[in-house]
């Protein structure tokens, strides 16, 4: 059912951008925020200052109040003179040492307050700019999507399309507003570390570092691994969600077929396909964080033993005079530096899924709409009514055409009919009027103008179209049939719901014009859908109409209903009619035959009745059934 899906989704994955323009591209929506980024940048290196100088001060606090003061040469000389925060400690008292300790903890504890609230005002900083990112991304990838061509919607998902809008940017917010800050602080405590390791005791630092190029190499391959199960993840959770979103829209076939089984079995498949790479993604990102803390371990065993061996034997390191205040500080280091790495480790997994939900949005927002305005478009001036195709060609898929070399041409206020069996090309005909596709070849014009020539918004908004399934959203019947014409009053709706004969089931509902329809309508019949749709058609008082079977699924009586509604909507308007149903065509200006893309027969109803060709093997077998029933 869906293996279609899953290779587009498998073809998507090797053509993903390199994680460079990705990033590139993210932070075009952050750039608005630099000024705020500037502060929370700030508010980051006082926080790594606090860490950084934490260690160095309990050093000090062992070399210059807790280690006795002995003899130059012995640990407490040593002491003594790696005493930087009170060169004058040998002199002091044990009083004094006592109260310079007091400062040196309350200095600490300072310190440790002053990290947290710079940690929390980054935190919240960082997440109102996140919000704000996704807002507008959200945004962008809405408008894109209105923008896209029904051919786009035709070969993709909706599922899969709301996955990239939800999912994929929750996972960017919280990038941004989490692992983002994590990874920035981590690598600049790194450094800052290492920069201090150096400056304190160069061969002592060597010894204590000599895991990193091991941590880094674990963490590149690592993060390397989870980039790509992530990726994959982002993938399968819209093959998820579109899976689930088709078969909760189809429950009614689902259960009318006893399909359950299958569905249930199908999507037991594709959840398992994303349960697989969601374990391969976290089994890698698992994988990380004990490495690189058995890494740190092995760092800080070597600080211990070789630092404590040399003291116990009083001797320096390559002319670094060790003192335990020292050992300490390059062990806290460590443990801290370990942090951050193993930090980095983690929290860059979740930065790659958010790099693969990026791509999959940019990649979103990278297609191109197939219809779209050319350069030097200009609107079309008020429409009088004039349609005409010449020798128009037209396909969905590259050398299958649907059309060959239609012509005809509808005078204002004509209604067309056209006809034919499935397959035919009825439907692609009445797309190409408002250029919902454009033409392989030949030319659709109106009032002398090719579609392709004028702008799309001017083009449609003097068109009304009634499909077969219209749909309805999930608001008021008042705002349904206002959609035609967002400006419109009451009275005009309520006017235009009278037109479609509509007003008498709509004040019998629960609250009248007020009454919440449910999804796509639900709790209405399909004729009273279509009643709304029409009525919706009426208020926004077209030029051009188009009816693509829209009585279709309507009943005798209400088709009897409805009929006197078409005839006044249709009154002095261009209309093109597709219908099975007799009494939409029977009174047309003009019907056309189509069967193989061509058109094989136009005329009257009369005409068409006369000449005894295919329109009346069509009349004899399928209209003639509907006159009777009309007339009984």
């Amino acid at each position: 059912m869906f293996g279609v899906h899953r290779g587009m989704l498998e073809r998507e994955v090797l053509k993903s951008e390199k994680t460079g323009a990705t990033l590139k591209r993210f932070v075009r929506y952050i750039r608005p925020y630099w000024m705020i980024l500037l502060g929370i940048l700030g508010l980051i290196l006082i926080s790594t200052w606090t860490q950084v100088l934490a260690p160095d001060l309990t050093g000090q606090a062992v070399d210059c109040y807790l280690t006795p003061i002995m003899s130059s040469g012995s640990p407490g000389g040593a002491a003594v003179r790696n005493c930087w925060y009170d060169p004058n400690a040998a002199n002091l008292s044990t009083s004094d040492r006592v109260a310079g300790l007091g400062g040196l903890v309350l200095l600490l504890v300072g310190l440790f307050v002053l990290g947290a609230i710079t940690n929390g005002l980054t935190f919240i900083g960082m997440n109102w700019i996140g919000q704000h990112v996704l807002r507008a991304i959200r945004i962008a990838l809405f408008k894109h999507l209105h923008r896209l061509s029904l051919s786009y919607y035709s070969k993709n998902e909706a599922g899969d399309l709301m996955s990239r809008i939800t999912n994929d940017t929750e996972t960017l917010q919280q990038a941004l507003s989490f692992a983002l800050v994590n990874v920035v602080s981590g690598i600049l405590l790194i450094v800052w570390i290492i920069f201090n390791m150096l400056t304190r005791s160069i061969p002592f630092a060597l010894i204590s570092l000599a895991v990193i190029p091991l941590m880094v190499l674990s963490t590149n391959w690592f993060s390397g691994q989870a980039r790509k199960a992530f990726r994959r993840s982002r993938i399968q959770m819209g093959s998820v969600n579109a899976e689930l979103q088709q078969s909760i829209s189809g429950v009614r076939e689902v259960q009318a077929f006893s399909r359950e089984g299958e569905n249930i079995a199908s999507f037991r498949t594709t959840n398992a396909s994303n349960r697989d790479a969601n374990v391969r993604a976290v089994a890698f990102t698992s994988a990380l964080a004990p490495t690189l803390e058995g890494l740190g371990y092995v760092a800080m065993a070597l600080v211990i033993g070789v630092g404590g061996l040399l003291l116990l034997n009083g001797q320096d390191l390559f002319g670094t005079v060790l003192s335990l205040g020292l050992v300490i500080t390059f062990l806290n280091y460590v443990q801290r530096l370990t942090q951050p790495v193993q930090q980095i480790g983690v929290l860059w997994g979740n930065i790659q899924s958010a790099v693969a939900g990026a791509e999959r949005i940019f990649n979103l927002l990278d297609v191109v709409p197939d219809i779209q305005d050319k350069p030097g478009a200009k609107p079309i001036p008020p429409i009088k009514g004039e349609v005409i195709f010449d020798k128009v060609w037209a396909e969905y898929k590259s050398g299958e055409p649907v059309l060959r070399g239609v012509s005809f041409k509808a005078k204002p206020g004509q209604t067309i009919a056209i006809v034919g069996p499935t397959g035919a090309g009825k439907t692609t005909i009445i797309n190409l009027i408002p250029r919902f596709y454009d033409v392989s070849g030949g030319a659709v014009m109106v009032d002398g103008q090719d579609v392709r020539d004028v702008t799309e918004a001017s083009l449609r908004q003097q068109m009304g179209i009634v499909l077969q399934d219209s749909f309805l959203f999930s608001d008021t019947v008042m705002n349904n049939i206002r959609f035609g014409r967002p400006g419109a009053t009451d009275e005009e709706v309520i006017a235009a719901a009278k037109l479609a004969r509509a007003d008498v089931f709509i004040e019998r509902l629960s609250q009248n014009y007020q009454t919440v329809l449910g999804e796509r309508g639900r709790g209405l019949s399909q004729g009273q859908r279509q009643l709304i749709a029409i009525a919706r058609a009426a208020l926004a008082n077209p030029r051009i109409l188009i009816l693509d079977e829209a009585t279709s699924s309507v009943d005798t009586r209400t088709e009897r209903l409805i009929q006197a509604a078409l005839e006044k909507l249709l009154e002095g308007r261009t209309s093109f009619v597709v219908a099975h149903r007799l009494s939409t065509i029977k009174h047309a200006d003009q019907i056309l035959v189509l069967q193989n893309g061509e058109i094989v027969e136009e005329g009257s109803f009369e005409q068409l009745l006369e000449a005894q060709g295919i329109f009346y093997d069509l009349y004899m077998s399928q209209f003639r059934r509907q006159e009777v029933a009309l007339t009984n």
